[in-house]
């Protein structure tokens, strides 16, 4: 039985499920994807679009099942967003190579017993869309829904990543010493939990906080997390923190800091909160900067923002997917960007290897996560340790980066599943994604 911890443990986003606490709990199995398109269910459409296929943030239906396929989609509709620029270079080329053989390629769920095929679990995993790439060129691309090549996809804790990364960066560049205490940079925090944590213990998540994320709980710290943010719409008469600096200055130390893994959403938001005062310049400026401007993407990204304008670095971000596609591509390439950008250095060399190297792998284990024996985490990323090495960002409802080193393959994808814990589709992606690899490296020899 996977453990409550796992099955409460991605943040961004499920939040905004529960108005109430159990908003997602399904008496009957859900519907599946072709039921639950966003698009065949005619989710706002019209002028204006009928009363039943409205979605609003103000009652809680942009998150509720199946109107979610709709949201992850659309999120600019619904609240206050920030923009990241792509800058003015053309777009970098991601060459086509589609492979008519992958949709048949064979998988055993974790299990199970009985195969099922790449194709399947697409539908399985209620897929908005996937890219993969080979040796840098496009494989596999496919989308469903409402979502399309030139749209935007919210990114969950895949936004977490991007922050470890850049942190990672910071510190490889100087600008951040990993072993400083948090309030070095960010002294208002010095009444709370993260005053005597380091910045390194942020990164990799090794935290001792009083700060529950079981959502069965109403009282647990996650509801103000979000209301603070602006995630959850706010009851009548809200008297609480009015933003996510706020909430954070709130928390409280339980346990000490640096023993084990617990993934907790705060820690990406003191992080960005770190990154913004050492550069002088918002997550999104520094996302741009550092990244989004530097890759020859197709389209800007956005974030959302709490109400005085702050990005939520722990899943606020919005992509387009062959971009997301790109990132991984860049990490697979040891940070080294190629095409008209060839010989830029974009990320140190050393920041992949550290990721790629993973972190401590018994600080890992107590966390109990079942679907992921052996891993560890290290600067907001999740590394299998298998035999190819293979490390992933993370997002509920099946948001995922996947970079196998050794097959020379990366797979983004945006997803909607009607579950937000990834406990739900890792039986059936993990195994996916392996035997994608395996089928390309088959090819090559």
């Amino acid at each position: 039985m996977i453990r409550r911890q796992y099955a409460c443990a991605r943040w961004a986003g499920l939040v905004c499920a529960c108005v109430s606490a159990g908003a997602l709990a399904q008496t009957a199995p859900p519907p599946d994807a072709q039921a639950s398109d966003p698009a065949r269910l005619g989710w706002m459409v019209g002028s204006p679009p009928p009363a039943d296929k409205i979605v609003r943030k103000e009652d809680g239906s942009f998150y509720r099942f199946p109107q979610l396929r709709w949201t992850f989609s659309n999120a600019r509709q619904l609240g206050a967003t920030t923009n990241v620029s792509r800058g003015l270079d053309s777009p970098s080329a991601l060459p086509r190579a589609e492979r008519a053989d992958l949709a048949a390629v064979t998988l055993v769920p974790l299990g199970m017993t009985e195969p099922m095929t790449w194709g399947q679990a697409f539908d399985a995993n209620y897929t908005d869309g996937v890219v993969v790439l080979h040796k840098g060129r496009i494989v596999y691309e496919r989308y469903a829904g409402v979502f399309k090549p030139d749209g935007q996809h919210l990114a969950q804790s895949l936004t977490k990543s991007f922050f470890g990364t850049i942190a990672a960066m910071l510190v490889a560049d100087g600008q951040i010493d990993q072993n400083a205490l948090v309030t070095q940079y960010v002294p208002e925090l010095k009444g709370s939990a993260f005053a005597d944590a380091t910045v390194r213990q942020v990164m990799d998540m090794r935290t001792g906080l009083k700060y529950s994320e079981n959502y069965a709980d109403p009282k647990a710290e996650i509801w103000m997390h979000a209301r603070a943010g602006n995630v959850l719409p706010r009851p009548p008469g809200y008297q609480g923190p009015q933003s996510f600096y706020e909430f954070l200055q709130m928390v409280q130390k339980e346990g000490e800091h640096g023993g084990a893994f617990a993934y907790k959403t705060v820690n990406s938001d003191v992080l960005g909160w770190v990154i913004r005062r050492v550069t002088g310049k918002s997550a999104g400026q520094v996302l741009s900067e550092r990244i989004w401007s530097r890759l020859g993407m197709e389209q800007d990204a956005y974030f959302t923002v709490d109400s005085v304008g702050t990005e939520f670095a722990g899943g606020g971000l919005n992509t387009g997917l062959r971009d997301l596609a790109r990132f991984g591509e860049l990490m697979r390439r040891g940070g080294r960007w190629g095409g008209p950008f060839d010989g830029r250095q974009v990320i140190p060399q050393a920041v992949v290897d550290d990721i790629r190297r993973g972190g401590d792998r018994a600080a890992f284990t107590p966390a109990g996560y079942v679907t992921l024996p052996g891993w560890s985490y290290r600067n907001m990323w999740w590394v299998t340790h298998n035999e190819h090495g293979a490390y992933m960002a993370r997002g509920i409802h099946g948001q995922a980066i996947y970079v196998d080193p050794t097959a020379e393959m990366v797979t983004a994808r945006y997803a909607s599943h009607p579950l937000a814990a990834n406990a739900n589709n890792d039986p059936t992606s993990l195994p996916a994604y392996h035997a994608l690899a395996r089928q390309l490296m088959g090819a090559t020899r």
